[in-house]
C-alpha cells in the first residue's frame, strides 16, 4: 500500500509540476518577473525530483545479488537524499541569487496580469497535487501529527512530495504577493523580495529533507511501538526472555531483526529449532515489515534476586 500510494502521489506531482514549469517560463518571458523565474526553476527542480523518486522506486525492486545480499531497498533513500540536495541547490540557491540580483538591479514588470493568471492556475494545480499526497499519506500517518509523520516515516517518497508541494504552494503565495505589491506600488523591489522569500523557504525545506533522508540512508531502527511489538512477539512458548534485540530498516518495508533470546534450559535441538520458528512466526504476524529475522538462542543468566 505504501509503495503504490507513493507512486500515485509522485505521478500526480510530476504531471502538475511539468505543466506549471512550462506556464511559469512563458510567464517569465512575458513579464520579466524574477519571482516568476524563481518559481519556474523551482518547478523544473520539482519535476526532476519526481522523476528521480520514480527511478529510485524502480531501482529498489531489483533482486538481491551476492554483492548486495539484502537487496536494493535503500536505493529509495538514496534517491530521496539526492532530491533534497537538488531542491537546495537548484531551487533555493538559484532563487536567492536571482532575488539578490534583482534587488541590486530592479527591473519593472510587463503584463503583470499574465503573471497573476499563471500563478493562480499554478496554485490550483499544486493544490491538486498536495491533496493527492495528503490522501495517500493519511493511512500511513495514523493518529500522529503531520510533523511526526515526516520525522518518523520509513517511506521516503511521501514526506518528500508533501514538503515539496507545501513549499510550492507557499512559494506561489510569495510570488503572487511580490508581483501584486509591485503592481500596486510600482516598485519592483517587492518582486525581488518575493524571490528571496521563495529561496529561503526552499532552503529550510531542503535542509529538513536532507537531515531526514540522511538518517534513513545510514540506517534507522524500529520505533518504540514497533520494537515493543517485536519484543512481545518473541516472548512465548519456550522463549523466556529477550536478552537484547537490534533492528534496522534496509528498505521502507523491509525490517531486519536480530535478537538473542533466552530459552528454557535443557531443550533438545529439535525443540530449540521449533521455538525459534514459532518466535519468528509471532514476530512476522505482529510486524509484517520484519522480513529478515535472525535469532540466537541462549540461556537466561540473569542473577537471581535474593528474597
Amino acid at each position: 500500500m505504501a509503495g503504490h500510494g507513493g507512486t500515485r502521489a509522485i505521478v500526480a506531482a510530476l504531471l502538475a509540476n511539468a505543466g506549471i514549469a512550462v506556464a511559469k517560463f512563458v510567464g517569465w518571458l512575458i513579464t520579466g518577473s524574477s519571482s516568476m523565474l524563481a518559481e519556474a526553476v523551482h518547478s523544473v527542480a520539482d519535476t526532476s525530483n519526481q522523476g528521480l523518486l520514480l527511478l529510485g522506486g524502480r531501482q529498489a525492486r531489483r533482486a538481491a545479488t551476492a554483492e548486495h545480499p539484502f537487496g536494493y531497498g535503500r536505493d529509495r533513500y538514496f534517491y530521496s537524499f539526492v532530491v533534497a540536495l537538488l531542491l537546495f541547490s537548484l531551487g533555493s540557491v538559484f532563487a536567492l541569487y536571482e532575488g539578490v540580483h534583482k534587488l541590486q538591479e530592479p527591473e519593472g514588470l510587463t503584463s503583470p496580469l499574465v503573471a497573476v493568471a499563471i500563478l493562480l492556475v499554478a496554485i490550483g494545480l499544486e493544490s491538486f497535487s498536495f491533496r493527492t499526497a495528503i490522501v495517500e499519506s493519511r493511512p500511513l500517518k495514523g493518529s500522529g501529527t503531520w510533523w511526526q509523520f515526516i520525522r518518523q516515516s520509513k517511506v521516503p517518497e511521501l514526506p518528500v512530495v508533501l514538503l515539496e508541494d507545501f513549499g510550492a504552494l507557499i512559494g506561489l503565495m510569495f510570488a503572487l504577493l511580490g508581483v501584486g505589491l509591485t503592481v500596486v506600488t510600482g516598485n519592483p523591489v517587492f518582486d525581488a523580495l518575493g524571490t528571496i522569500a521563495i529561496g529561503l523557504l526552499l532552503g529550510v525545506i531542503a535542509i529538513v529533507l536532507i537531515i531526514e533522508m540522511k538518517s534513513l540512508l545510514i540506517g534507522e531502527g524500529a520505533t518504540a511501538p514497533v520494537l515493543a511489538r517485536i519484543t512481545g512477539g518473541l516472548v512465548g512458548g519456550d522463549v523466556q526472555r529477550v536478552i537484547h534485540v537490534r533492528t534496522q530498516y534496509i528498505g521502507p518495508e523491509e525490517l531486519l531483526v536480530a535478537a538473542k533470546i533466552a530459552l528454557t534450559p535443557g531443550l533438545a535441538v529439535e525443540a530449540v529449532a521449533l521455538a525459534i520458528d514459532e518466535a519468528e512466526g509471532r514476530v512476522r504476524a505482529a510486524v509484517p515489515d520484519a522480513r529478515l529475522i535472525y535469532l540466537e538462542p541462549d540461556l537466561d543468566r540473569t542473577p537471581a534476586v535474593p528474597v
